[in-house]
């Protein structure tokens, strides 16, 4: 973990997953719009709620060969209590973590593997990869201490988990005003 303190501020996402080090271009706008709506969902239900909080970004540090910032989390407030310490990150997993797909091979390995692996390895309850482009979110749910894939969910789909309840969206508001014909994934 060290290590990520040596890189340069120069906007670019360092991740390490198992020792691996992940580095990450500017997202797309539409990324970070879908990143938005997301964190408006969750935070609207969050205030109603009063059961945690959604974050942008944070800081994941599981060990020094695993430190992360994943796109969005959601952590219950009794979790939180545990989980972040005076550096101002997270030491233990969020209750729900989001990615949104960026275009790219090695952007999709990343999410749908090494996180995967480290999210399901390190307790993540629930994971969601959004994929903005495709427009589908893809729900993993912990099951026998690792997470599985439990459905795939398109614009006509709502999207609810037992994590939170009486959290709902309709899949196609994530996706409402990205227009049709971005890049391609390669």
């Amino acid at each position: 973990m060290a290590d990520l303190a040596d890189f340069p501020d120069n906007g670019f996402r360092y991740e390490i997953i198992g020792g691996e080090l992940f580095i990450s271009k500017h997202p797309h706008y539409q990324h970070q719009f879908t990143c938005g709506k997301i964190i408006t969902f969750l935070q609207t239900w969050s205030l109603q709620t009063k059961l945690g909080q959604t974050v942008y970004a944070p800081g994941l540090i599981f060990a020094d060969d695993d430190v992360v910032a994943p796109d969005v989390i959601w952590i219950s407030l009794e979790r939180r209590a545990t989980a972040l310490r005076e550096d101002g990150q997270l030491h233990q997993a969020p209750e729900l973590v989001v990615e949104v797909l960026s275009p790219g091979s090695v952007n999709e390995r990343r999410d749908r593997q090494a996180k995967l692996d480290l999210y399901s390895r390190r307790g993540v309850r629930e994971y969601w990869i959004v994929d903005w482009l495709a427009r589908q979110v893809e729900v993993y749910r912990r099951k026998r201490k690792k997470l599985h894939l439990v459905e795939t969910l398109h614009q006509k789909d709502k999207l609810e988990s037992p994590l939170l309840p009486g959290f709902s969206c309709q899949v196609r508001d994530l996706f409402d005003q990205i227009p049709i014909g971005q890049p391609s994934k390669s």
